[in-house]
């Protein structure tokens, strides 16, 4: 399988995913606007920075080719750096409807200028996740939920969980404890289906995709 050099450019990742010059575009507004805001909210590790195109940018792009065709709507929980949501809102304008919920004013400031400065119409809620009310998004079969670094997996679920009782699906960034974790859900009275798909940008890191979520 295919995994990227931590030294990737924006050509390399631009090519690894098939993306137009236009969505490129978009995406180096991200990455420019991401090294200028960190210093100041710390959106992502610093370390991070000079591998951002890889860490950040190819992170969230693999679950381009994952999220089924039927898929019309992404919720990203606690999107903070915009990974995955707002991401895959900048290669992809037209293919879904995004909602971004993140309780922190300054995160959701800078998402809302990235989506500004790159020209897309994108959903930003500041709000905490349980106050986040499905039926208002529109949330049903054709949604999926995405999170990156959000929180164990028994506790995103519980904080989702009425998102999956409307239908919506999830695929999640997870490490190297993936497998713990869906074991804990379980064992709190979580049923799923669960898929483990590698990471292309961390050999120790899994895509868990779930499907009909819900608790005993």
């Amino acid at each position: 399988m295919k995994h990227f050099s931590p030294n990737a450019t924006r050509e390399d990742v631009c090519r690894f995913f098939n993306l137009p010059e236009d969505a490129c575009s978009r995406l180096t507004v991200y990455v420019e606007a991401l090294k200028r805001w960190n210093p100041h909210i710390n959106l992502v590790a610093p370390s991070t920075l000079p591998q951002a195109w890889v860490r950040h940018v190819a992170d969230a792009l693999q679950l381009l080719p994952l999220i089924p065709f039927h898929v019309n709507q992404i919720v990203d929980l606690g999107s903070g750096s915009g990974v995955p949501g707002l991401v895959l809102a900048l290669a992809m304008p037209e293919r879904w409807r995004v909602h971004l919920v993140e309780s922190t004013g300054r995160k959701c400031a800078f998402m809302r200028q990235v989506a500004q400065r790159a020209g897309v119409d994108i959903n930003i809620h500041q709000r905490r996740i349980e106050q986040v009310d499905p039926g208002v998004l529109g949330i049903d079969e054709n949604s999926v939920v995405t999170a990156r670094a959000l929180a164990p997996l028994p506790r995103l679920l519980e904080l989702a969980v009425p998102m999956f009782e409307r239908g919506a699906g999830a695929m999640l960034h997870k490490g190297r404890t993936a497998r713990e974790e869906v074991e804990a859900a379980r064992k709190a009275g979580w049923r799923f289906d669960a898929e483990f798909i590698p990471s292309v940008t961390d050999r120790e890191a899994w895509i868990l995709r779930l499907n009909e979520v819900h608790r005993d």
